[in-house]
């Protein structure tokens, strides 16, 4: 089969994992890597005229860009609703942003071969939104880097701390985690949270008075994040929606117990292992938080839950489930894309 894809998304980001170790797993194809932005105006004529030069067998993306119209079979994946379901709660979530899922997206998935997505709760999501059969929108789920383990150097700053990893996007709703860690009697308990942070949650830490206890990371690679989350009384992920949330499963591969909102696909994914908490209630955040990092016992259990929670997700799996729908061989190890070429 002669399989076209566009590796523009590979990055360090949620999507991008996706897209690295899907796309490294896939036999020897074509991607793209240069072009429009994706979700450009111009990205789907773009991937339209791509399309008609190479006369691929099959078009995948592991993103929501996709052709305006296409001589070929296409699949792509949508890994979440968050612009339609909370339009304008992120920058990029803009009303642009809501119109090119209603106007393009969603017709393009009437069209497609198949869609993909990242968990249940996502497909059902999916189904009611776009209408589809029951088959024609497949989970294929995320897995975990190898380097989240529990095997490894522990980061060691002299106090503890509990992590945040992810955006600082609204719906990821970090006003709250610190109005609740706010609220905590541990004086010495740091938040640590990677990234920069943004005008408006800085000042809310200095209105708060946490100026002390809150500290920002920056940006981190994948060595130093595993070394944080080891190091961790606690992972804390308080999004009021996520698709799939990796954070806590990487969490859980390290040994760290985790904290998570009872919202969206997170009790999906977490299922027994983690303490949940109303994303809307700074004292149930509070609680959560209290109650994990207080009791030993209930920390001993939820990091040996963790570690059989996090071994049902494989990026081999998931590769393998990926290739199944595009109807391709799947490599078991990570390194086809050495052999792919760029269009």
């Amino acid at each position: 089969m002669k399989l076209l894809t566009d590796g523009r998304w590979i990055g360090p980001h949620g999507i991008g994992r996706f897209a690295f170790h899907v796309l490294s797993r896939l036999p020897a194809h074509c991607q793209l890597h240069s072009g429009p932005r994706p979700l450009s105006l111009l990205d789907p004529l773009w991937l339209s005229y791509k399309i008609g030069l190479h006369h691929p067998d099959l078009f995948f993306s592991p993103g929501f860009s996709l052709p305006a119209v296409s001589s070929s079979p296409f699949v792509f994946t949508i890994h979440d609703l968050i612009c339609v379901h909370l339009p304008g709660v992120s920058r990029k979530s803009t009303f642009a942003r809501k119109l090119y899922f209603q106007t393009i997206v969603r017709p393009a998935a009437r069209r497609a071969f198949r869609v993909l997505t990242v968990s249940e709760y996502s497909r059902l999501e999916l189904l009611k939104w776009t209408g589809l059969r029951d088959d024609a929108i497949v989970n294929v789920g995320n897995g975990i880097d190898p380097i989240f383990s529990p095997l490894g150097p522990r980061h060691d700053p002299g106090f503890n701390y509990i992590l945040y990893v992810g955006n600082f996007k609204p719906h990821k709703n970090l006003e709250r985690l610190l109005a609740a860690f706010a609220q905590l009697d541990y004086p010495h308990l740091r938040l640590l949270l990677t990234g920069y942070g943004t005008p408006r949650l800085r000042a809310a830490v200095q209105q708060m008075a946490l100026e002390s206890r809150v500290q920002w990371l920056g940006c981190v690679d994948d060595r130093l994040l595993a070394e944080l989350y080891r190091g961790a009384l606690l992972v804390v992920q308080p999004s009021l929606m996520e698709g799939f949330g990796l954070p806590p499963v990487e969490g859980m591969a390290c040994g760290t117990p985790v904290a998570v909102s009872c919202a969206t696909s997170l009790p999906e994914i977490v299922g027994d292992a983690g303490v949940f908490f109303d994303p809307l209630d700074v004292c149930d955040i509070r609680r959560a938080i209290e109650q994990t990092i207080s009791n030993v016992e209930l920390r001993q259990r939820m990091i040996a839950a963790g570690f059989r929670r996090a071994l049902l997700f494989r990026w081999e799996d998931v590769a393998g489930k990926v290739a199944q729908v595009l109807g391709v061989s799947c490599p078991v190890e990570a390194g086809a894309a050495r052999t792919a070429f760029t269009a």
